[in-house]
Parts: structure tokens; sequence; C-alpha cells
């Protein structure tokens, strides 16, 4: 199986390697896996409370070429995204950008659970971090 010059370009140059501190507040992290192949992607977003934009992303991919190449890819395009509009990247147009072979578009469904499951835990971190900030010893005015 060949593979096309995008895919051996993400795999030989990685954009966006690495990890934040998964704890961090304004960091999202998802973690996904494919028992069948063996691939574990774990993505992470890094949002701008003031303005909700995505200003990092970052990927650390156990797996084949192109799952790496699917989540370099993935975290390029969720840079300067808002959170709405990185839900909006779906594993079709990351096929199309990779021109990834059917025996790989798995690859691409993994990229997007990523970003979904990244998104989700940022989500779910702002809502405890609300919770928090409730003054629980405000008294109730009549």
């Amino acid at each position: 199986m060949a593979y096309s010059d995008k895919v051996v370009d993400h795999f030989n140059n990685p954009r966006n390697m690495g990890s934040f501190k998964k704890d961090d507040e304004g960091v999202g992290t998802g973690m996904v896996g494919a028992p069948e192949c063996g691939d574990v992607m774990k993505l992470q977003v890094k949002v701008n409370p003031e303005t909700g934009v995505i200003d990092d992303a970052k990927f650390k991919t156990f797996g084949c070429g192109s799952a790496i190449a699917s989540s370099s890819l993935a975290t390029e395009w969720l840079k300067g995204k808002t959170l709405d509009q990185a839900l909006e990247i779906k594993n079709v147009d990351i096929v199309q950008e990779l021109s990834l072979p059917p025996v790989k578009i798995h690859c691409s469904v993994l990229a997007e659970d990523a970003i979904k499951a990244a998104i989700a835990d940022y989500k779910k971190k702002q809502d405890t971090t609300a919770g928090k900030n409730v003054d629980t010893h405000a008294q109730p005015t009549a």
C-alpha cells in the first residue's frame, strides 16, 4: 500500500507532537484507541478562556503512519477555531485531505473521536470550575 505524499510528510515531520499538563483548566484531553489495529491517540486542545478559541493543540499517537498523519493534521486544523468549529471537523475531511485508502479510514475516525473527547473533557473542566466559583456563603435577598 502506497501512502500519499501528505501522509508521508506528516509522518516524517509531525506537527504539534507533545503534550500539555492535563490538569490545566484550559486544556482538554482526549484519549482514544482502536483495539483492532493497536492505534492509540492522545489529542489535547488549549483553549483561550477569554475568546473560547483553541490557541494550541498537541498529540501523541502510537500507531501506523496514517494514524500519526491524521492526528498531526487534526492539530493543525484545530488551531484558531472555536470549539463549535472544531467539532465540525469530520473524519471524511481528513480522509480527503490525506488521500487515505479505505483500509486506513479508521485512523481518521480516531482523530475525529479524539477531537470530540478533548473538547468534552475541556467543557467538563469548565463546568466543574464554574461550580467552584459559586459563593455558597451568600445570603439570599428578600
